[in-house]
């Protein structure tokens, strides 16, 4: 079978790998019949070591159930399901509690080396626990929004849950990726009275105040936090999305917070030192939360908002490749260019 592999920052190959298959009682193997490029994998792309590589790539994926282990009762053959970015067995303490990522299981598919998502077929570990059935065709005109349940709709829905939105919030989203988009979207779906989101591509904020954005800041750095501060009465916001995961982004979270607010991390922190101290935080009561969202808690939730058209979050798909395409996909993502790449193997 044929599937993406990175050797190095910059890097991408499609190549003929060996063939998925399953390996113990609890897997499923699935043919992969949608996948998306990740906003997280840019960051592999943009400066991962070839002493790193090869690695295979993609951890959002839809598919038919081809084949099962013995010990598998929830899905079929012929079942069309969509499967978390975040491996784990469902069945233990922390899964049940919605803490996949605490489940002594818990990897990633990125971690696999052999198996990703950008490829023809998956073997899928713990399939009961992982893999969820959806009551449409797999040419289904909804394939795109029932792909972002994988990961960028459940993490967009992460942030403003951690946060605490409702009626009465007024939110601020750093960054208009397809992560910050969707937490747009999921604070709207939660009532928030304002929704400021941070960004300059206009064909994006665009979709975020279809989304639900109230009000758009291009501004960076002290700019940006002075037209957000300006928007607020000087207060600032109840609680703050980082949705980009690079440390001036951060900061200018702290700039925008109310006093007593959230500060909501999704965007995959490329930094360990952030400002958390006396002046920053601690004074003010601003709290830190958010962290990698264990989507597969979320999904019974959000399906049936997507399935009744109450939301469309696949409008962040803007461009639809095959796996040939897939390196030109890379790119462009990487040059903003695109916002978020649809794969169909």
């Amino acid at each position: 079978m044929r599937a993406t592999v990175m050797h190095a920052a910059g890097d991408i190959r499609i190549e003929a790998v060996p063939d998925s298959r399953i390996k113990e009682p609890t897997d499923a193997l699935v043919r992969i019949t949608a996948s998306g490029v990740c906003g997280s994998d840019l960051h592999a792309y943009g400066g991962m070591p070839a002493a790193y590589g090869p690695a295979r790539m993609g951890h959002e994926f839809i598919g038919v159930v081809e084949a099962t282990g013995s010990e598998v009762t929830s899905v079929k053959a012929g079942d069309l399901v969509v499967s978390p970015w975040v491996i784990a067995d469902g069945t233990c303490a922390f899964c049940q509690e919605g803490m996949h990522l605490a489940c002594a299981h818990a990897s990633y598919w990125d971690m696999m080396p052999d198996e990703g998502a950008q490829a023809e077929a998956i073997r899928v570990p713990f399939a009961d626990g992982m893999l969820v059935k959806l009551p449409v065709a797999a040419d289904s005109a909804l394939i795109p929004s029932l792909l972002t349940l994988a990961d960028v709709l459940g993490t967009g829905h992460h942030a403003a849950v951690s946060g605490g939105v409702d009626a009465r919030t007024r939110v601020t989203v750093i960054g208009d990726g397809a992560v910050g988009l969707m937490a747009v979207l999921a604070a709207k779906r939660l009532g928030a009275e304002q929704i400021i989101l941070m960004g300059r591509h206009k064909a994006r904020t665009d979709l975020g105040r279809e989304f639900g954005a109230t009000d758009v800041v291009a501004g960076r750095g002290e700019e940006g936090i002075a037209q957000v501060r300006e928007l607020t009465g000087g207060h600032g916001t109840h609680v703050v999305v980082e949705a980009v995961g690079h440390k001036p982004a951060y900061e200018q979270a702290v700039g925008v917070v109310r006093g007593g607010g959230v500060i909501s991390r999704v965007g995959l922190p490329q930094y360990e030192e952030a400002p958390i101290g006396l002046g920053s935080l601690f004074i003010r009561n601003i709290r830190l939360a958010g962290g990698a969202a264990p989507v597969r808690a979320y999904m019974a939730e959000l399906l049936p908002d997507i399935l009744d058209g109450v939301i469309q979050p696949g409008k962040v798909f803007d461009r639809t490749v095959g796996l040939d395409g897939v390196a030109e996909g890379y790119r462009d993502m990487a040059e903003r260019s695109a916002l978020k790449i649809l794969i169909k193997p």
